[in-house]
């Protein structure tokens, strides 16, 4: 089984995966723009979360299954089904009639996305050897980048100009072209075998992880529904891992993610997950609270974090060459908690270019770590293997993302109850929840130190998360490179297990 496409229309098919991606990349930001809108014409603010927690729980969830599908059936059905499912849960998004409509329409459209960050990262180590890899994912990095650029202002003005309901719509002419290209240009030899799917696999995986979400996103239930929550996920979680023991196809291969190179590169990326979703949340409150600057400063920290990421990850093959995998990786995890390290100097009275340049650092230590991670995890299989090995790393992301946010967010409130001492604390939580209420607090000093003092706590929280993301990095098993050997032959290694070699590109 193999993936081929003639070089001259290579262009071709990563301009459609550039489209595939900048649909679900932007769909955060723009949805987030034009949610206000919509909550007025439709009502249930109460359910205002669950059309971001519906997507997010959905994509998640499938990002595994659809990995191992692609394995199993090829990379193109998977990417054209996936493209397809997220373009009608667009359409129907458009027609919602109410937020419950809504949010079963954004699970529709989370279902389909899943299929897309996975299965286009393996298409591109399909394609491309380890050495060449980072130009093509530099393009994806960039297409993250402009869709948060682009994301806010769009919304913006599709919701002042037409119905809220085209920033659904918009997605269409996006989608067909995506097909259009998939079909066109990604060429596939799949080898006729008898399959036996792993529905149970599947269905016990999805309650165990939708459950566990819930759980970490849903922190204000009462004890009674989080315990049963805990409660389903150990139980579902326990006989997922025993159908995949005794399952013939399973839909996680237990022996290929307890693999040592897999299984430190997953934890790698979820601390380096749960140490980014930290920092876009925390820093651009520090930025407007207590630095006491606009939305557009706070914005600008955070636009250093997305310049570093790709500027990484298109620099990554020179770094590759000229000093080999295993240092450029390491490299990157040492920038990572550096980064971090200099939130911890923030005062009321810095610059917001400080921010800027642990944002920078930050970013750009995390583009390394990301392209590198996947890259080695992808040589480390053959072609059968190498969508669910994939979709591990984006998966374990995801989950960290969701789990830091819970984390920071709870280190957070426990920093303004610690310093705040009962009445004031109250004051800032009164503070917060006026429209107005960042600007409000840089105004007010007893406010305003106490806000300082706990997001310096949240702040170490991320740091502290990023020096674990270093250790992690440096337990991945990547042999030095010999001298005169190039780096996709001498330096991945999968200490753990001996795993089939990589596949010809």
């Amino acid at each position: 089984m193999s993936t081929a496409v003639d070089r001259s229309k290579r262009p071709f098919l990563i301009a459609s995966i550039m489209l595939a991606t900048f649909m679900i990349a932007i769909e955060a930001t723009i949805v987030a723009t034009a949610m206000p809108r919509i909550v007025g014409e439709l009502g249930g603010f109460t359910y205002y979360s669950w059309v971001f927690s519906a997507f997010l729980l959905a994509q998640t969830t499938a990002t595994v299954i659809y990995g191992k599908m692609a394995d199993v059936f090829g990379r193109k059905p998977v990417l054209i089904g996936g493209t397809a499912v997220f373009l009608v849960g667009s359409v129907l998004c458009g027609f919602a009639w109410s937020m419950g409509s809504l949010i079963l329409f954004r699970l529709l459209q989370g279902l389909g996305a899943g299929a897309i960050a996975p299965v286009t990262m393996t298409v591109i180590g399909d394609l491309y050897k380890l050495e060449e890899r980072g130009r093509a994912q530099g393009m994806m990095a960039s297409v993250w980048a402009t869709s948060a650029v682009i994301g806010p202002l769009a919304g913006g003005v599709i919701v002042d100009t037409l119905s809220w309901a085209w920033i659904f719509w918009i997605n269409l002419p996006f989608g067909v072209l995506t097909i259009a290209g998939f079909i066109l240009f990604l060429k596939e030899r799949i080898e006729p075998r008898e399959v036996k799917i792993d529905y149970a696999g599947a269905g016990l995986f999805t309650v165990a992880v939708v459950s566990l979400l819930v759980i970490l996103t849903e922190t204000d239930a009462g004890a009674p529904l989080l315990g049963g929550l805990a409660l389903l996920f150990l139980v579902s979680g326990w006989l997922f891992l025993r159908q995949e023991r005794r399952a013939p196809e399973p839909i996680i291969s237990i022996a290929l993610w307890g693999r040592r190179l897999i299984a430190t590169s997953n934890a790698a990326t979820l601390l380096a997950g749960m140490a980014l979703i930290g920092l876009t949340t925390i820093l651009p409150v520090y930025v407007q609270g207590v630095l006491g600057r606009s939305p557009i400063t706070a914005g600008f920290t955070l636009t250093m974090l997305v310049v570093g990421w790709p500027m990484a990850v298109m620099l990554s093959s020179r770094f590759y060459r000229a000093f080999g995998i295993r240092r450029t990786l390491r490299a990157g995890s040492l920038l990572f908690p550096v980064g971090a390290a200099v939130l911890l100097f923030l005062t009321p009275q810095s610059h917001p270019a400080l921010a800027g340049a642990g944002s920078f650092l930050m970013g750009f230590g995390m583009g390394l770590i990301s392209l590198t991670t996947i890259a080695v995890v992808q040589d480390s299989v053959d072609w059968s293997m190498r969508g669910s090995a994939t979709a591990s790393i984006i998966f374990a992301r995801s989950l960290g993302n969701t789990i830091g946010a819970t984390a920071l967010g709870a280190v957070l409130n426990l920093g303004i109850a610690h310093f705040g001492s009962g009445a004031l604390a109250a004051g800032v939580h009164d503070v917060l929840n006026r429209p107005d209420g960042l600007a409000d607090l840089a105004a007010d000093p007893a406010v305003r130190a106490v806000f300082d003092q706990a997001l310096h706590w949240s702040f170490w929280g991320v740091a502290g998360v990023a020096v674990l993301t270093f250790v992690a990095i440096w337990l991945i098993p990547i042999a030095p490179r010999p001298a005169g050997a190039r780096p996709q032959e001498a330096e991945i290694e999968a200490a753990a297990e001996p795993g089939p070699a990589a596949v010809g590109h």
